[in-house]
């Protein structure tokens, strides 16, 4: 028995077809990001997720080709909790999960250890926020980041601590993480080659709460300027505690330290520019242009998350945007076969600046902005390069 289709089906089912066809032969590129989104510092973490959704979803929408296939990039975000565990563990997931590239992670801490993970499997991995100058010291070609190194950010904290804010004595604290006993160690080379005076190194962790026994043996030192080598959901109640045990002295740190929350976590204990931090990269105010693109990045990450940047979101994108222009460039989505084309980036412009990579995959001429707060506001003082 013979049946009528209207004409209106026999159109709709052909237009059906050929959509799943154009779908079929379209790429998906595949993002991995890892930052810890749960724990005492899941709000930088989140941050970066964050920058790396708007990335992705900028990249949809521009709708990118590569080898002449539209393609569709997709985020495979996962959670380290700032442990180096954890982060290999989640760097082995988005190994398993075949992604063509990484951005992240967070902390040198679980940078390093991941590195190798996708330095075996022959991944591009660019950190938007890992210091330590040992996660681009490994030898693996894999291995990338957008942001100035410890050498550069705890010397030059140093240096600002001698000379600019004349410390006569100073005491350095650490979490002895990666991050924190990294930037802590070339902040006191910073000091000495300045002609500084170091009164005392004590340890802490990255769980630490109490203060009290380190804070009341660095009382006795009479310090003018405590350094931090650590992150924020430390620094916070450490600066609390300074001010409860009649500790008045300067408080410095480096990007770990440098955020939005740094003034809730202290619980109002700051007072007007007594925190000196510096950020791991950073935009020229005098530089109109660039200060625009930034200023432009917030306005629209506000918008789109309800919440303000706290450090890291601009970096994480770029380093996504940076990962899908090799891509383009190499006319590949293979790790294998973009990856070269990623080491030789130059003059890339991101939001963050221009971005280009040395022969270690660190990024050249980096620059670093340094910070106080007036009240819960974020205060430039400089750019350094």
């Amino acid at each position: 028995m013979k049946h009528a289709f209207p004409r209106q089906t026999l159109a709709l089912a052909a237009l059906t077809l050929l959509a799943g066809t154009a779908s079929a032969q379209d790429m998906v590129v595949k993002i991995g990001h890892v930052a810890p989104t749960s724990g005492a510092i899941a709000h930088l973490g989140k941050d970066n997720e964050n920058g790396a959704r708007m990335a992705i979803d900028d990249l949809n929408a521009k709708g990118v080709t590569i080898g002449g296939k539209k393609v569709k990039f997709e985020l495979l975000a996962e959670d380290d909790g700032a442990d180096p565990k954890q982060g290999a563990a989640a760097a082995q997931k988005l190994v398993d999960s075949k992604v063509n590239g990484v951005v992240g992670h967070l902390n040198s801490g679980t940078s390093i250890p991941a590195s190798k993970i996708y330095s075996d499997a022959g991944i591009p991995q660019i950190s938007p926020s890992a210091t330590n100058p040992k996660f681009t010291r490994q030898g693996f070609k894999t291995t990338f980041r957008v942001v100035a190194d410890d050498v550069h950010l705890g010397g030059t904290l140093g240096k600002y601590a001698v000379k600019e804010l004349k410390g006569k004595s100073i005491v350095v604290i650490d979490d002895r993480t990666a991050y924190g006993q990294g930037v802590a160690d070339e902040f006191e080379k910073g000091v000495k080659a300045s002609g500084g005076h170091l009164v005392g190194h004590e340890f802490t962790n990255d769980k630490a709460t109490d203060f009290t026994a380190i804070i009341t043996k660095l009382k006795a030192a009479k310090p003018d300027i405590v350094f931090f080598g650590g992150m924020d959901a430390v620094a916070g109640p450490m600066i609390r505690q300074m001010k409860q045990l009649g500790v008045e002295a300067k408080f410095m740190g480096g990007d770990g330290i440098c955020s939005g929350e740094l003034p809730k976590l202290a619980g109002g204990a700051m007072g007007d520019n007594q925190v000196v931090c510096a950020e791991a990269g950073g935009v020229d105010e005098k530089d109109a242009k660039a200060k625009k693109s930034m200023d432009d990045f917030k306005v629209k990450f506000k918008k789109k998350f309800n919440a303000d940047v706290q450090i890291y979101a601009p970096y994480v994108y770029d380093a996504v945007m940076v990962l899908a222009d090799a891509m383009v460039k190499a006319n590949s989505a293979d790790p294998a076969k973009y990856l070269p084309v990623l080491a030789k980036t130059s003059g890339h412009q991101g939001v963050t600046g221009t971005i280009a990579f040395d022969e270690k995959g660190d990024i050249k001429n980096g620059a670093l902005t340094m910070y106080t707060y007036k009240g819960e506001k974020r205060d430039m003082l400089a750019v350094v390069r």
